[in-house]
């Protein structure tokens, strides 16, 4: 996971108190480093997503259930924390405490996001294929190699966006995030294309499926 880049620091430090070095600051506490950062240190956050952003993504994949959503909780919690360490107050709690807090807010809030858009709900390429093997004597007892080829065929009416992100992470099984740099989209887009991908997969097989039983007379 890379660092997020904090944005620049609105107050400079002036000619006669120069910011202290990156190796100084490793060796600073928790509140040392809060103080340097509300002062415009930006390498302090630096030092704080060392310590921490291994806690944070933990109880973000906890969360949200998904790497991928982790990490982007995980870097949005260290970029909120940058812009609102003016508010940190040291007498009402640590700061461990403080990024912590910033880390459920953040994961629920994405969870219950991704909860409106279903995210939860889908299903893997290996599910469809157990459903098409499942209702084999449904669809006229298709062989093995029929289901396989109804399923290319289910392919074949996606979009090629949709297709080429299907195959990529169901075929060729890569992760979301390595069919993003194989195909240059952002890792949102990519879901997008596998989990409506899917969905069509599932409608055209349904369709298939009540054809053949219209066709058969059941």
């Amino acid at each position: 996971m890379t660092k997020p880049e904090a944005p620049r620091a609105n107050i400079p430090f002036g000619i006669s108190d120069p910011p202290p070095t990156f190796a100084k600051l490793k060796g600073m506490s928790d509140a040392e480093l809060m103080a340097h950062l509300q002062s415009g240190c930006n390498d302090a956050l630096a030092i704080l997503f060392d310590r921490y952003h291994r806690l944070v993504l933990s109880i973000a994949l906890r969360i949200v259930r998904d790497p991928g959503e982790a990490e982007d909780v995980t870097q949005n919690v260290f970029l909120e924390i940058f812009r609102s360490v003016a508010q940190f107050d040291p007498a009402k709690g640590t700061t461990k405490v403080w990024i912590l807090q910033y880390a459920y807010h953040r994961a629920i809030n994405r969870r219950q996001h991704l909860n409106v858009r279903q995210f939860y709900d889908q299903t893997g390429m290996d599910e469809v294929e157990a459903r098409l093997t499942d209702t084999a004597s449904t669809l006229g007892g298709f062989t093995p190699h029929e289901l396989k080829h109804l399923l290319r065929q289910g392919l074949a009416t996606l979009n090629s966006a949709q297709k080429r992100v299907v195959e990529l992470v169901s075929y060729d099984g890569l992760s979301m995030q390595e069919t993003a740099s194989k195909t240059g989209d952002t890792l949102v887009n990519v879901r997008h294309h596998y989990y409506r991908g899917l969905q069509n997969l599932r409608s055209f097989i349904g369709h298939t499926r009540e054809k053949k039983k219209a066709a058969s007379g059941s």
